[in-house]
């Protein structure tokens, strides 16, 4: 149990720093080089791709440094993604979707497609998290046809 809570408590700094670390030294200089050659129409788009690949990077890190329990780690950290407005460092923002979520059940229609569009980029950037820890877990033990 003590093994547990430490994994959970220690991948919450190791996932902050890593993806802050990730965000200010590799996205953000990509983006910066690249913006000058996409269309403006597409900066939305590279910025959630990169976001995507961000988080994949955060996870597999998270994941790999709370061996065994990768994806305990990787969930606790996920967890603490979902607190804030985190727009200023990567495109979450689950208060926001919140909040668009109670003004559609509260009769508002005129929300409807804002939140879908919310809920599928959200949707894609935690997967990405969650792909990131996959590939952070220790590899499988092969099968032995030996006794």
């Amino acid at each position: 149990m003590r093994h547990r809570l430490f994994i959970a408590l220690r991948a919450i700094p190791i996932g902050w720093a890593t993806l802050a670390l990730f965000v200010f030294f590799v996205e953000r200089p990509l983006r910066q080089w690249t913006a000058p050659v996409i269309d403006v129409q597409w900066i939305a788009t590279v910025r959630l791709g990169l976001d995507c690949v961000m988080l994949v990077a955060t996870g597999w890190v998270v994941g790999r440094l709370s061996r065994p329990g990768s994806m305990l780690g990787v969930l606790v950290f996920a967890a603490t993604l979902t607190v804030w407005d985190l727009s200023f460092l990567v495109s979450i923002n689950v208060p926001w979707l919140l909040r668009l979520a109670a003004h559609v059940l509260g009769g508002d229609g005129s929300y409807l497609s804002s939140l879908v569009s919310s809920a599928a980029s959200q949707g894609l950037l935690f997967a990405s998290l969650m792909g990131g820890g996959l590939l952070g877990r220790p590899p499988a033990v092969p099968v032995s046809i030996r006794s």
